[in-house]
């Protein structure tokens, strides 16, 4: 792809003197074909998957594209090109390729260690924020927390919360501490490794417990997108049978976190959400059970309150 095949003659021998030498791969051409590509490779969003990596590759901001419009690539931004676009045609997520993604208006490192934020996933932060905002001390447990992206954002816009993020995996919280150093919140996000609330000092509670942990049925997992299914962690997408393991032990276990009145939310997928309500009510700690729908009106949160 982005070739630059030299023209020949009918005779099949280089063109003479004076022909037209080949357009330049500009920037615009560049945009144009790369879209085209990706479409016939299945891409659900291909003018902007062929803005983001065109716009790594040249090291400027998707505006500046525009900015130099007409403005021929050098080899090297062709080349970088060339290998991100055959990547991405091969299904392998754009924020992988790039390694970043936005979230709640901050940007998060992410590698293949760790699930890919999600704007679905914005929903439960907002929650949690409405929940302890401007309330001094309020203490936050977030499990499975992957890139850190829910701790690092209700840190960033809750000052006087502290946050403790746990996660299994210790390649994930790698990656989450280089985005709790690159958002500056060490002082407020603590990180520790284990197997959800095993990972928590005994004794210790909180005033907000918040999960978006994996939910995916196992068998369900080969029926994914082929960026999600070939690339993602399946560690952070597989929920058992019926996608509800974790959730389960969550909603369990939870009570013994929380203070009095405490707050347990966590994320599921919509089809999950008549289910899930019955398990929360079977715990007897929990005196009130709600739903919150995400943007597009899809049941996404699910809140119980510790008695």
């Amino acid at each position: 792809m982005m070739s630059d095949p030299e023209p020949r003659s009918a005779e099949g021998s280089a063109p003479a003197a004076g022909a037209a030498a080949q357009p330049a791969w500009t920037v615009r051409k560049v945009l144009e074909w790369t879209t085209q590509h990706l479409q016939k490779h299945g891409s659900e969003t291909p003018r902007l998957d062929a803005e983001v990596l065109l716009a790594h590759a040249r090291k400027c901001r998707r505006i500046g594209l525009y900015t130099d419009y007409d403005q021929p690539l050098s080899d090297a931004v062709r080349a970088q090109m060339r290998e991100l676009v055959q990547r991405r045609a091969n299904a392998e997520p754009v924020a992988y390729l790039v390694g970043h993604r936005e979230f709640f208006s901050l940007d998060f490192a992410v590698t293949a260690d760790v699930l890919i934020p999600r704007p679905d996933t914005e929903t439960l932060v907002l929650e949690v924020i409405s929940l302890v905002k401007g309330k001094a001390g309020a203490r936050v447990l977030d499990l499975c927390t992957g890139s850190g992206c829910i701790a690092i954002s209700v840190a960033k816009n809750c000052p006087a919360t502290k946050v403790t993020a746990t996660d299994l995996s210790a390649a994930a919280l790698t990656i989450a501490r280089k985005n709790v150093e690159t958002h500056q919140v060490g002082d407020r996000v603590e990180l520790l490794p284990g197997d959800l609330f095993a990972a928590v000092p005994a004794g210790a509670t909180f005033d907000v417990i918040a999960s978006n942990p994996p939910y995916i049925p196992t068998a369900e997992i080969e029926t994914l997108a082929g960026d999600v299914r070939r690339h993602e962690p399946r560690l952070a997408l597989d929920g058992g049978g019926d996608g509800l393991d974790l959730l389960r032990r969550i909603l369990a276990e939870g009570p013994r976190h929380l203070v009095p009145g405490g707050w347990l939310l966590v994320e599921f997928s919509p089809e999950q959400s008549e289910r899930l309500c019955e398990l929360a009510r079977g715990v007897s700690e929990y005196d009130e059970v709600r739903v919150q729908n995400d943007l597009a009106g899809q049941a996404r949160v699910l809140l119980a309150r510790r008695k």
